[in-house]
């Protein structure tokens, strides 16, 4: 091991920072140097986020380390930092860079801790005479700091004392920031990137989505946007943006998950672009935004993710029956359900869409006759490939009505069943409808009789169309046998 280091003279001309020499240096016959590095030194920075309150951070700091070993200070990283989660190394020459070891300071500096760390130590207390209008200057001992300062000026021992306090300066163990603390063991002599990557709770991010429908229903335009919310403690300027989007398991995250995540952020960016780019990454898919973004400490961003006019919608009233209805006989039961309002849209190229939509919310609008668009309600979708479908429930129909009567119901043997039943679904609106039937039929199951077409469209699933038209009533009548 090499033992020559710069001289302290000509470590403070290139710009770094000398705080202190550490005590047993000497001992070891090795010098010590602790040198410092914040965010004027970045020279690169790149975020990666995932929608499970997680982030990525890749931070390069270039800097002119002395040869031999010493401390190195990293600071302005986040305060939700995950220790275990960090790793460095030497861009141009990882061989000549070696952490012998690592410490993650958080005692960060504010008023009770500072008191806290003058406890049975001179401090002053400042004061303006408020008859000779002139500042007084009492040096005093703090005794505690439990409840507040008690002092003792002179003989005399007081708290509540109206003086400013003044203290003669910062205890090297109080930092004013989260600082990542290196032992380290350096061979080059020219200055180099030093490269620190870590995980960081408190960043986070998700999608949402706007749709306006036409007049007739069966078209939409929608746009989607990206929120980032970042409460990780860190200020992140002008970094490489990727998004992740998928379910990532955190248990994994000390594993083979957190050395794939690594490895994929050190991945050079593509070419600038207005947008988003989007990649198949792993199980999951990541959003990379093709320009430099600023994300703020404790601020909400939003980044537009996609755009797409006059995709075709297809509008959806479905009326869904209960299970509990099979298994006894009621033959004066009618129930209510409320016939639910959903809309339909196919994830392709043709519908001007095709790419894989991150889960969010998706908020949809409609104008009224006078041209003001209106909310007509919201569904949460989950994360959807291309080429799948996007259903989103948007609340209950006004004006169509639907009740279940069970007509019949008979134990045929002690496993077989059967049971028959009419559904009444009345229409008062100004159009003809559509209502998609579907009864969760349980056992195994054969339809007896059917007044209207079916499907077995699940084990458990007997779907019908049902037309009704305008302030018109149709009747589903059918009887089924099951084995249970």
């Amino acid at each position: 091991m090499r033992t020559t280091i710069c001289s302290f003279f000509m470590t403070a001309c290139l710009g770094l920072a000398v705080f202190a020499v550490p005590a047993g240096a000497q001992q070891t016959g090795m010098k010590q140097v602790l040198l410092s590095t914040g965010m004027e030194d970045q020279s690169g920075l790149a975020v990666t986020i995932y929608n499970v309150n997680l982030g990525l951070i890749k931070d390069q700091r270039k800097i002119r380390l002395p040869e031999g070993t010493g401390e190195l200070r990293f600071m302005d990283v986040a305060s939700q930092i995950i220790p275990t989660s960090v790793q460095v190394r030497a861009i141009d020459n990882s061989s000549s860079l070696r952490v012998i070891e690592q410490n993650y300071e958080y005692d960060l500096l504010n008023p009770q801790k500072l008191l806290d760390k003058y406890v049975g130590k001179e401090i002053q207390l400042f004061t303006r005479n408020p008859y000779t209008e002139r500042d007084e200057i009492v040096t005093a001992t703090l005794l505690s700091n439990n409840g507040g300062p008690i002092v003792r000026i002179g003989d005399e021992i007081t708290f509540n004392h109206p003086g400013r306090i003044i203290f003669p300066k910062v205890p090297d163990s109080l930092i004013s920031k989260p600082t990542l603390v290196w032992l380290l063991e350096n061979t080059g002599t020219e200055p180099q990137v030093i490269e620190a990557t870590y995980l960081t709770n408190g960043i986070t991010w998700r999608a949402d989505y706007v749709a306006t429908l036409n007049e007739q229903d069966d078209k939409a335009d929608l746009s989607g946007w990206v929120t980032i919310d970042n409460k990780s403690g860190a200020v992140y300027p002008n970094a490489k943006l990727k998004l992740v989007a998928g379910d990532v398991n955190r248990v994994r995250e000390e594993t083979d998950y957190r050395s794939r995540m690594v490895r994929y952020a050190k991945a050079e960016a593509a070419p600038a672009a207005p947008q988003f780019k989007e990649e198949e990454f792993f199980e999951y898919h990541i959003y990379t935004l093709q320009r430099p973004a600023t994300i703020k400490d404790n601020q909400t961003k939003q980044i537009s993710l996609v755009t797409a006019d006059t995709i075709p919608v297809r509008k959806e009233l479905l009326y869904q029956g209960q299970n509990y209805y099979y298994y006894t006989r009621n033959s004066e039961m009618i129930t209510s359900q409320k016939v639910a309002v959903y809309i339909e849209i196919v994830n392709t190229k043709e519908n001007n869409l095709g790419i894989p939509l991150p889960k969010g919310i998706v908020r949809v609008y409609k104008r009224d006759r006078e041209g003001s668009l209106q909310f007509v309600g919201e569904d949460r979708i989950e994360h959807t490939p291309k080429d799948e479908k996007i259903r989103i429930k948007l609340g209950n129909a006004f004006d169509v009505i639907a009740t279940t009567k069970q007509t019949d119901w008979k134990k045929l043997a002690s496993d077989t069943y059967e049971a028959a039943f009419e559904i009444s679904i009345r229409n008062h609106k100004k159009e003809d409808i559509m209502v998609r039937v579907i009864e969760p039929v349980p056992g195994d199951w054969t339809m007896i009789s059917s007044s209207h077409d079916y499907q077995k469209t699940g084990a458990f699933a007997a779907e019908f169309g049902i037309p009704v038209t305008k302030d018109g009533e149709s009747k589903l009548t059918y009887r089924v046998r099951m084995r249970y």
